[in-house]
């Protein structure tokens, strides 16, 4: 007889007895490893080597669960299938052939082998099978049956959430970055508490060296309101946020900073003085949130979705370039790229499914190098292997994506925001493509998150190397602005609350200053 799972299996939960138990009789379960099965194993058993590990950093090529997570699904048929609830362990030996990774789907098979009358004993043979029908893990379990019929109806489990703690987080995050040591980062026009604040926090935190940009007196006023000290704190006096924007720029061209950090100024009036200026190379700025989510076993990159609105094939390609470089500057040699769409197929009625398609074929033929590249995939598709696996796509990206390509801002935007708010993830945001990177914070932003950005610059303007001075450079106008074309027009980065200064056609192009 075989037991296997029944609709009846919802709603009530009962044994078999010691006397119903014939030999030959089976039950299966069958359980697919998330992210979240890892963290819990760990937070209950306190072995957090293989929730910590990756596919970068294990010769065994992905996220490998406990082996006794799954062996403890041996105890789950034995506890509700078969003999059920009454009974009783004994003893169990187990032999451990291969590892279980995130997204292997195991089927738990135990199969009564001998009973013995006198003491109510069963063994059993039990095999735990992956999605190939390869044995992971096999033994033997005795157990005692219960003598009674018991049948209850089935409980729930408590609803457990894995949450991260942003707090531990950053902590790792700084202990990165701490042997690279301090970076000078113009704060450009730091004129409310935040903004100041975030700064002065990540000077404190050993991650940058400021250099404030903005009116003196009211920042001295500021700092005075909120209780801090400007002693020891570099300040570059200018009248309002365009001179501050433009001061930035030119002390980034010096080699005088390493990095640009948006105050309270908007988004976009910085990005225009950097667009205009010796900083902008012939790449196409974008900009990459990292993300970490309870969810998934690595850390990950979601790009562009804050600077570039309406991405065309090139754009995307500069933009996967840039996501590219972030990731080498975190050790990771080879990531794994994942171009989003709403379906895995191409449909010439949906243009991102044709760029994706191109996309990878530019990688094929050389044109974007550094990174195994899969598209079009969709979201389920990209970060679960068990999705992949469904739907019958076979790729070295899927399940496992190391940088999220979305198709538009709109899109990137929305995602990033739901993982944070929704999926309890931790982020840190950077512009690329420019001279020197370029830390956008959101006024919503966490202290924990504007610190961890700043520190991401610290990685990448070291990964970089930055001359001494770059201002005789010559501006270069992106590959992708088309013939007669105005890339500065096109550039349209995202602040929220208000609309984007640089319009293009139809808007007036007239950047505002703050007092």
């Amino acid at each position: 007889m075989t037991s296997t799972f029944a609709y009846e299996d919802l709603e009530v939960l009962c044994n078999r007895t010691f006397d119903e138990i014939v030999v030959g009789d089976r039950a299966t379960i069958q359980r697919t490893l998330t992210a979240a099965d890892l963290q819990l194993f760990a937070a209950m058993s306190g072995d957090i080597a293989a929730a910590q590990s990756d596919a970068e950093s294990t010769q065994l090529h992905g996220v490998i669960a406990h082996g006794m997570w799954a062996a403890a699904l041996i105890s789950a048929v034995l506890g509700t299938r078969l003999p059920g609830p009454g009974t009783s362990y004994a003893g169990q030996t187990l032999k451990f052939h291969r590892p279980v990774r995130v997204g292997d789907t195991l089927t738990i098979t135990v199969t009564v082998k001998l009973r013995q009358e006198m003491t109510r004993l069963v063994l059993l043979d039990c095999q735990c099978t992956n999605q190939d029908g390869e044995i992971v893990i096999s033994g033997e379990a005795t157990v005692i049956a219960p003598a009674e019929r018991i049948e209850r109806p089935r409980g729930t489990l408590p609803q457990v959430r894995v949450s991260l703690q942003h707090g531990d987080e950053l902590v790792r995050v700084l202990q990165y970055v701490k042997p690279l040591g301090r970076i000078r980062v113009a704060v450009v026009h730091p004129c409310d508490e935040v903004s100041l604040s975030a700064a002065l926090d990540a000077r404190t935190a050993g991650v940058i060296e400021p250099v404030l940009i903005g009116p003196r007196a009211r920042l001295e006023a500021l700092a005075q309101k909120s209780g801090t000290s400007l002693r020891d704190v570099s300040i570059e006096d200018v009248p309002h946020s365009e001179a501050a924007a433009a001061r930035g720029v030119e002390l980034a061209l010096k080699g005088e900073v390493e990095a640009l950090m948006k105050g309270s100024l908007h988004t976009d009036e910085l990005m225009a003085a950097v667009v205009k200026s010796a900083l902008r190379t012939g790449r196409r700025m974008s900009h990459c949130f990292i993300m970490q989510t309870p969810a998934y076993p690595r850390p990950f990159i979601i790009t562009d979705a804050a600077i570039n609105i309406a991405p065309t094939l090139q754009d995307k390609a500069d933009i996967i370039r840039n996501a590219i470089d972030l990731a080498h500057a975190f050790g990771i040699a080879r990531p794994r790229v994942a171009i989003l769409a709403a379906v895995e197929t191409i449909n010439p009625s949906m243009p991102a499914t044709l760029d994706a398609a191109a996309l990878c074929k530019m990688a094929d033929r050389g044109q974007i190098t550094g990174a195994i590249l899969d598209g079009p995939l969709a979201f389920d598709n990209a970060v679960s292997a068990a999705a992949a696996r469904t739907k019958g796509i076979v790729s070295e990206v899927a399940g496992a994506a190391d940088i999220l390509v979305v198709p538009d801002l709109e899109a990137g935007n929305m995602l990033a925001k739901q993982l944070e708010y929704l999926g309890g993830a931790a982020s840190a945001g950077i512009v690329l493509g420019a001279r020197v990177p370029i830390i956008l914070t959101s006024r919503a932003d966490s202290r924990e998150a504007r610190i961890a950005s700043c520190a991401v610059a610290v990685v990448v303007a070291r990964r970089l190397g930055l001359p001494s001075a770059v201002s005789a450079l010559p501006v270069r106008r992106a590959a992708s602005a088309p013939a007669g074309g105005n890339d500065e027009q096109r550039l349209q980065p995202l602040d929220a609350g208000r609309a984007p200064v640089l319009q293009g056609a139809g808007g007036d192009g007239v950047r505002r200053n703050r007092p």
